[in-house]
């Protein structure tokens, strides 16, 4: 069978939920997993994070996958429902939305149910996304508190680069969502994963974490251990060939690769069909037999070559990390001119998903 394999800890994801509680002692959790929980196995992930406060997705196909697989949390739709009729599985699953635009205002108002909806009220801060803008937010706000089928308004906004500590951005957003809500009650929450790490003012009554909750971090130039949390996917296959070549040589598509010296290539079973980045560039960091290797030549959809070493003695079979625990997928990311929310996204399902209990 073909050795290319995720594998997924468990133990890894509840370490980071409770470090991501010792960040903010005060809040509560909202765990995001969405995107099938960040490619981790949106069950498999919500299962083992049973500690959390409720869980953040951000459509009714993830909310519904996370019923069925007995999650019994509170489940919060961040992008709301895209159409009237959604309402009736919103009441169906118990869940609660996100209400950012007016559209959904008018859905709501319009529902002949009598079920007591708790809903989340987005300011766009500045993020120019989602969201009702300063000049719609307090409007918004009464037309929600005058609807009889609204038992509960909660509070939001989101930052826009709040990875970025050095930015007056985070501060200005705050500033406008303290000053919108003056004299509102209701809990709020504002603070993502960059939130949770470098801005402890935003915490509020919640946190909402993602990528920190799979052991990444969201802050530019830096990893997961930096805030000691521990990577829960490694991304492993096998080296399955080696090939000497000669001083001159070129390796893969387009021959973007070409040998310095005398050396020994080794030929791995992963390729941006199993999601490995078709873009990373020559030397990206591959793990293998306890050392760090370059990438070398062209990604191909089922092939990557690496250079050894002239006196290289790894031989077919040796154990390949692409990123984990051994090499931090943020360091992958930067090689590849992207982040590693796409990397933990977009492993296929032609590699084998494991979960296990070790960390």
């Amino acid at each position: 069978m073909r050795p290319t394999q995720a594998i997924i800890s468990l133990n890894a994801l509840g370490h980071n939920l409770s470090m991501i509680r010792q960040m903010a002692p005060k809040s509560k959790i909202m765990a995001v997993v969405k995107a099938d929980g960040y490619g981790h196995g949106i069950v498999k992930v919500a299962k083992q994070l049973t500690e959390a406060d409720s869980f953040a997705v951000a459509c009714l196909e993830e909310a519904i996958q996370l019923r069925e697989g007995e999650i019994t949390q509170p489940i919060v739709l961040l992008e709301g429902i895209f159409e009237a009729s959604e309402l009736e599985l919103v009441e169906r699953y118990n869940l609660e939305m996100v209400i950012h635009s007016q559209r959904q205002l008018v859905w709501l108002e319009d529902s002949a149910s009598q079920y007591a909806h708790s809903v989340w009220l987005k300011l766009d801060s500045d993020m120019n996304r989602l969201g009702f803008t300063p000049e719609e937010y307090s409007a918004a706000y009464k037309h929600l508190s005058d609807m009889k089928n609204v038992a509960n308004i909660r509070l939001m906004t989101h930052f826009a680069c709040a990875d970025d500590v050095t930015s007056d951005k985070t501060n200005d957003q705050l500033k406008l969502f303290h000053q919108l809500n003056k004299g509102i009650k209701g809990e709020r929450t504002a603070a993502n994963s960059a939130g949770v790490l470098a801005w402890p003012e935003s915490h509020f009554d919640w946190v909402r974490p993602g990528i920190m909750l799979y052991g990444c971090s969201p802050l530019s130039g830096q990893a997961g251990a930096h805030h000691q949390l521990i990577p829960a996917m490694n991304l492993e296959s096998q080296l399955i060939a080696t090939k000497k070549i000669e001083k001159g040589h070129t390796a893969g598509y387009g021959a973007q690769w070409t040998a310095d010296e005398d050396t020994m290539l080794g030929i791995v079973a992963i390729g941006y069909g199993d999601g490995y980045p078709r873009h990373a560039e020559n030397g990206t960091p591959v793990w293998i037999n306890g050392r760090i290797v370059p990438l070398a030549g062209r990604v191909s959809m089922d092939m990557i070559a690496v250079d050894l070493g002239a006196d290289a003695t790894e031989k077919p079979g040796e154990r390949v990390v692409l990123w984990g625990k051994e090499l931090p997928v943020e360091i992958v990311a930067r090689h590849s001119d992207t982040i590693p929310y796409t990397l933990l996204c977009g492993v296929t399902s032609r590699a084998k998903f494991r979960w296990s209990d070790e960390s």
